[in-house]
């Protein structure tokens, strides 16, 4: 609606404090005069009149006051309605219809109740304003960062805010639930003046028992027990039942593993449970922690979390075990003794049982070597087992060969070093410990090849990291083995770094390869790696060991142990996840291969925590890197809850990979409770009004905007009339003051 308005304003000349500098001395003249009016009678009137008009004319000679004609058009104000778009809105509400259904109604009925208004509905939850209709489902509802986002907005400033949620909104810090609320002082100073009205979409709490948060202090070290601190929240509060909380480690090709349980016991519908949970193996790990014996819980969402950790290691736990005393198992030991990183269990099994010593028991040993214990109980405790040069059969070490492969499928190390009692002969071919090595073993009479050779790099040798150290010491120059192990093919996906210079092996189809000497590969969760030769002592002690001080013997293992232990070092690529990771929403895996690996990228994604065997569903994606070392993206549409694996696979290079987990009751989910009283005291706070859906129209209405359009300005009267008028004026009173005898 238009409209015209005309005012009078002093020229825009003069700053306010001159208009004020000028009222003063007005004013003191007429101070003055009425000062020498009171002294005074003759001529007393027309001196006092004259002052006063002639002053107050030189004042609008100065001023020059001008009239100011607007015209200008009235238009609604504006008004920002901010619906919840956390992922606890799609919880049920009062009726049959979800909260966020409620809320869509809401901001409906609030557009028809502000008609005239410009209103705007936006949609917040953690990340940028948008309409409702393009905004995914948030984790969270943070007002704080909204409001903020609200004054950011283009165009003009808004009249007012209104907020429709159902009140369980973001907090700084720990939630207060009475008493001086955090929060609202928070939104006082995020508000930005602007008034603040609320509107409450459900008041029902529904029955739920609910993980709240998960918590665990210090860092998570192998081997090593940590504690969980597990809060469980419960609504109604007077009707709490007891619930077995149930902590599982999520595995690859294996059922979840039981770690601990316990019992919650609710107190004002709150429980904390504190359970210890120890990790046996490093790297990313995933936990499930469950809720059991719940019944009738309206929301299961949230009955279940899955928590990533990144467990170190404090120091590296090797078994080395070994049938003799040769240079090769004893320059091994003696390196591993020597890194203070490892903790180390060696021995040497030196007789076997058909041994005939003609002594007693006690008097070969004072106490018995644990053999038994250390391959059943204690055998998850290590990190890599090394196996050099031992007769699995001699010594009765093939009764262990199903525990060793179903500890290496779990994600423990392995290496069998060479020797005349390795590999075909030491009873390893057609063993269950062969299902876990990179390289087949022959089954034929001839298992030993005694003729010296140098070991020959392989192309992939030239370039995997695990052998940098050990070339910058001494290039492609390797020292000559006396003899070797017969070794079968490599098996697929396993890396040959070493090849045998003429010795062959039976390839693909009908064609021939050289034999593998050192391969290496991954099997489930774990690493293995065959060593065919029982020379790397000559790294260290023989002439071409000496060339570079002994240290090619230290690089070699060095690197060999470290890829076994996946340090990211000897890695053929680097690869990152998502920072947090929610059921159903999109997310980016990053690969970047190493300089030298290749730029075909391919990567696998796997759920944890099924059986071998179990269908499941493995993602895969092939993309190619534009240069070499370029970081290469590969997005997914989203994932169920869960736990998962993703492979990048760069070449012919073992895959590197990333265990990370998908949350579906962390965030919003994990407190389903409304809190309408937090919403009036947002409101009442931020000088607004705090409603329910069916009471929206008791929201106030805004004042319209004037929007000006055109404005012209022109002096009242013309400035030579102020300054005439005040000059004559001004020597009539001092006429008048010299007739009268004043000065």
């Amino acid at each position: 609606m238009g409209s015209v308005s005309a005012t009078l304003r002093l020229s825009g000349d003069l700053s306010l404090f001159e208009q004020g500098l000028l009222g003063v001395l007005v004013l003191c003249t007429w101070a003055l005069l009425a000062f020498e009016f009171s002294r005074r009678k003759t001529w007393s009137w027309a001196i006092a009149t004259s002052g006063i008009v002639g002053s107050l004319g030189l004042a609008l000679a100065v001023a020059r006051p001008v009239q100011v004609q607007e015209s200008g058009l009235s238009t609604g104000a504006r008004v920002i309605v901010l619906v919840d778009q956390s992922e606890r809105m799609t919880l049920p509400s009062d009726d049959a219809r979800t909260r966020r259904e409620r809320a869509q109604e809401a901001a409906t009925v609030i557009a028809q109740h502000l008609e005239g208004a410009r209103v705007e509905v936006l949609a917040f939850g953690t990340g940028p304003l948008a309409p409702p209709e393009s905004a995914l489902p948030a984790r969270d509802s943070d007002l704080l960062a909204a409001l903020e986002k609200v004054g950011q907005l283009p165009g003009d400033r808004p009249a007012s805010v209104v907020v429709v949620s159902d009140g369980r909104l973001t907090t700084p810090g720990a939630a207060q639930e009475a008493g001086q609320d955090a929060f609202v002082e928070a939104v006082t100073h995020a508000r930005q003046g602007l008034p603040v009205h609320t509107v409450s979409v459900v008041r029902r709490m529904p029955r739920d028992i609910a993980i709240r948060a998960v918590q665990s202090s210090g860092t998570a070290v192998a081997h090593q027990a940590f504690p969980l601190t597990i809060e469980v929240g419960c609504q109604p509060e007077n009707d709490c039942p007891d619930v077995r909380v149930v902590v599982r480690e999520l595995l690859e090709n294996a059922a979840p593993q039981a770690l601990g349980q316990g019992q919650v016991k609710f107190t004002a519908g709150r429980g904390v449970l504190e359970l210890p949970a120890t990790l046996e193996r490093a790297g990313g790990r995933v936990l499930e922690i469950a809720l059991e014996g719940q019944p009738e819980d309206e929301v299961p969402q949230n009955d279940r979390r899955f928590v990533s950790f990144e467990v170190r290691r404090d120091r590296m736990r090797i078994l080395h075990v070994s049938g003799r005393p040769t240079y090769d198992v004893r320059a091994l030991r003696m390196f591993l003794k020597s890194d203070e990183s490892i903790d180390l269990v060696s021995f040497f099994i030196l007789r076997t049982l058909a041994d005939r010593v003609g002594a007693t028991e006690s008097e070969l040993a004072l106490i018995p070597f644990p053999v038994e214990e250390l391959f059943t109980e204690h055998l998850p405790s290590f990190d890599a087992i090394i196996l050099q040069d031992i007769d699995a059969r001699e010594y009765q070490l093939d009764r262990h060969f199903e525990a060793m492969r179903d500890y290496v499928q779990k994600g423990g190390g392995l290496i069998l070093v060479g020797g005349p009692g390795a590999f075909a002969a030491g009873g390893y071919a057609d063993s269950p410990l062969e299902d876990v090595l990179p390289v087949s073993i022959p089954r034929s009479d001839e298992t030993i090849d005694q003729k010296p050779a140098e070991p020959r790099y392989t192309a992939a040798g030239l370039g995997a990291p695990m052998l940098s150290g050990l070339r910058d010491l001494l290039s492609t120059r390797l020292p000559t083995m006396a003899g070797s192990n017969r070794l079968g093919a490599a098996r697929p996906g396993a890396l040959v770094l070493w090849d045998h210079p003429t010795l062959t092996v039976a390839g693909k189809g009908p064609a021939v390869e050289p034999m593998p000497l050192l391969a290496l590969g991954e099997v489930g969760d774990g690493r293995s790696i065959a060593l065919g030769v029982d020379g790397t002592h000559k790294l260290r002690f023989g002439e071409l060991g000496a060339e570079a001080a002994g240290r090619g013997h230290t690089a070699l293992w060095e690197g060999l142990l470290g890829w076994l232990m996946r340090d990211p070092r000897y890695e053929a690529a680097r690869i990152e996840g998502p920072a947090l990771c929610f059921a159903g929403k999109p997310f980016d895996l990053r690969v970047t291969p190493l300089p030298g690996m290749g730029q075909e990228v391919e990567l696998s994604l796997t759920p944890l925590g099924r059986e071998s065997g179990a269908a499941t569903q493995v993602v895969r994606q092939k993309k190619s890197a534009s240069a070499a070392g370029e970081t290469v993206v590969f997005h997914f549409e989203g994932a169920a809850a869960g736990a998962y694996v993703a492979r990048s696979k760069v070449g012919q290079a073992p895959p590197t990979r990333l265990v990370f987990a998908c949350e579906q009751g962390a965030g919003a989910l994990s407190d389903s409770r409304p809190d309408a009283a937090r919403l009036a005291r947002v409101a009442e706070a931020a000088e607004g009004r705090a409603v329910e859906l069916s009471s929206i129209d008791q929201l106030p209405l805004p004042k319209p905007t004037r929007v000006l359009t055109h404005s012209s300005v022109r002096p009242w009267v013309p400035d030579w009339v102020w300054a005439t008028l005040a000059a004559v004026v001004l020597g009539l009173h001092w006429w008048l003051r010299r007739v009268g005898g004043l000065p």
